[in-house]
């Protein structure tokens, strides 16, 4: 067959350890034979990013402002082991997510990937959780020092024009403390609200919002203020689909999601978002079976897995062992940034077949056909067979070439 005809760019961001190697494996066996694959490349490894001391990070996100979407990597943020692991590192770079996230101003709408073979450990949940999560500041933007003597911290504010300046005492201490400074913008959480509320009108969804004010009264205060003034322009359109808009505390909101059937979105600051993703995935499956998408104010989508580097899988590969790695979320990364360069494009043709590579993967899981994490999940009596990470690949292959 002819190969699908790309007119513009997607912004493509390399990444580290194992899911660098199945990021080449997608390419080659699921992506390569049928579409004229037209990228930007930026090497978001961790190395790279040291070698360019992070600008390759800036230069990728700016990227992705300019062509409109991008599909990334998982990529490491080291830590203090990471520095021993790599001696090379001349430092302790951050979080390219968040480095990303801070330059596209943007929303996480994160979904899992359900199949039927595979319950939620929750037993009453239904339908998919939609967490949507804050991508911009919080502790992901602080400021962090450590003190060995005693004395007071104080927080300061003085704005440009010197006509408003304000001064707190944070808390007077009497030996070794460690201090953290965060923010956030309303502009940034405006943005926030207004996504939140068109992905529930634009997926027909109730929107559910949870914040502490009652500890962080002024700081969370202002989340859910703002959100109460956005939602004003989106009621009647929630009436008129018959869906709601819920606010609540966040362990409230966690005891109701426990109890929920699922089928609406859940909408969280920065960190909240940061690890009710993680277990609402793994409670639906796997972290491998999460979709993740970062949404700019301007449209921009930067499509990724929603888990780490899968780092013991990597260290297997070095060794020459065969792992048995979940691809389904970074599949599903790279579908969803197709899908959306040939809606932007009108190109149906490339929209066709990124429904068509998600087809195939859910055929081939249907079919028994999985990974390790997967196998141990599913239904008793349901005929699972293990596979290792290229035979997985190999297989949803086999079923894409038929259905193209």
């Amino acid at each position: 067959m002819e190969k699908i005809k790309m007119t513009t760019p997607l912004v493509e961001m390399d990444g580290d350890e194992m899911t660098r190697i199945l990021w080449a494996m997608i390419k080659d066996k699921l992506i390569l034979p049928f579409v004229d694959l037209k990228t930007e490349y930026y090497d978001l490894g961790l190395l790279n990013r040291n070698e360019t001391r992070d600008q390759v990070t800036v230069d990728a996100a700016n990227a992705a402002m300019k062509y409109g979407v991008a599909v990334k990597c998982a990529t490491i943020t080291p830590n203090k082991q990471r520095m021993e692991e790599y001696p090379q590192l001349t430092e302790m770079w951050k979080s390219p997510n968040g480095t990303i996230r801070s330059i596209l101003d943007g929303t996480v709408f994160r979904t899992p990937i359900c199949i039927d073979a595979i319950r939620p450990v929750v037993k009453n949940w239904k339908k998919p959780i939609t967490i949507a999560r804050h991508a911009y500041g919080d502790v992901y933007k602080s400021v962090d020092f450590v003190t060995e003597k005693p004395g007071v911290c104080t927080m300061t504010f003085r704005s440009d024009d010197g006509a408003e300046e304000k001064i707190a005492v944070v808390q007077k201490t009497d030996g070794p403390t460690v201090w953290q400074g965060a923010h956030n913008k309303d502009k940034s959480i405006r943005s926030f609200a207004r996504a939140c509320f068109q992905y529930a009108v634009d997926t027909r969804q109730d929107l559910w919002f949870s914040t502490k004010d009652t500890i962080a009264k002024i700081y969370d205060g202002e989340f859910k203020k703002i959100f109460e003034e956005e939602f004003e322009s989106y009621k009647a359109r929630f009436e008129e689909l018959g869906i709601r808009y819920f606010y609540t505390l966040i362990d409230d909101a966690v005891a109701r999601v426990i109890r929920s059937e699922g089928g609406y979105i859940w909408a969280c600051k920065n960190y909240d978002g940061d690890v009710m993703s993680d277990m609402v995935s793994t409670a639906f499956g796997s972290l491998a079976m999460m979709t993740s998408v970062l949404v700019s104010p301007g449209g921009a989508a930067e499509y990724e897995a929603a888990h780490g580097t899968v780092t013991r899988h990597y260290y297997k590969h070095l060794k020459g062992e065969k792992t048995s790695t979940n691809s389904m979320a970074t599949i599903f990364a790279w579908s969803g940034a197709l899908r959306r360069r040939g809606e932007l494009d009108g190109l149906p043709e490339l929209v066709r077949y990124a429904g068509k590579l998600e087809e195939a993967c859910f055929d081939t899981l249907n079919a028994g056909i999985m990974t390790k994490d997967l196998v141990g999940l599913v239904e008793p009596g349901f005929p699972a067979r293990e596979v290792n990470s290229e035979e997985f690949l190999d297989a949803i292959a086999q079923r894409l070439t038929q259905k193209l």
